[in-house]
């Protein structure tokens, strides 16, 4: 497994069909589970704070207390030195559907385990009334 859900996770419904519909290409098992086990409301009852897909977050290292920016996006979207980082990977997957002042935790292809806090979540598509992106 590629990356570990802990506690709660919430998606949209819009964000659930278009992953759903990433099967035809080979989904990590960690997504899998979490469309598996996942909350899902309509877009508009989303809170303001939770990570969505297009969503760009402020995360911080625990350890070390580093801050980043960055915004998870689909696979074709992806440029991780640019901060837009795939839903797809573990940190994507580990930031999907959590909320504001949560740990995300997750497990890097070579077994190591890393975390990271949501520290804020700057934008999201659906807190500024789009909700088809």
């Amino acid at each position: 497994m590629l990356a570990t859900i802990h506690g709660e996770r919430t998606l949209t419904e819009l964000d659930f069909v278009r992953l759903g519909k990433l099967a035809d290409q080979q989904l990590p098992p960690a997504l899998a589970e979490l469309l598996d086990a996942a909350d899902v409301l309509p877009s508009r009852e989303v809170p303001a704070n939770l990570v969505t897909m297009n969503s760009q977050v402020e995360i911080e290292d625990p350890a070390t207390g580093q801050r980043q920016q960055i915004t998870l996006c689909y696979p074709g979207d992806s440029q991780p030195g640019a901060g837009f980082v795939s839903v797809l990977s573990p940190v994507g997957i580990g930031l999907l559907g959590v909320k504001a002042g949560t740990l995300a935790c997750w497990r890097m292809p070579n077994g190591v385990e890393r975390s990271a806090r949501v520290s804020a979540v700057l934008f999201q598509p659906e807190a500024s009334g789009d909700f088809t992106r």
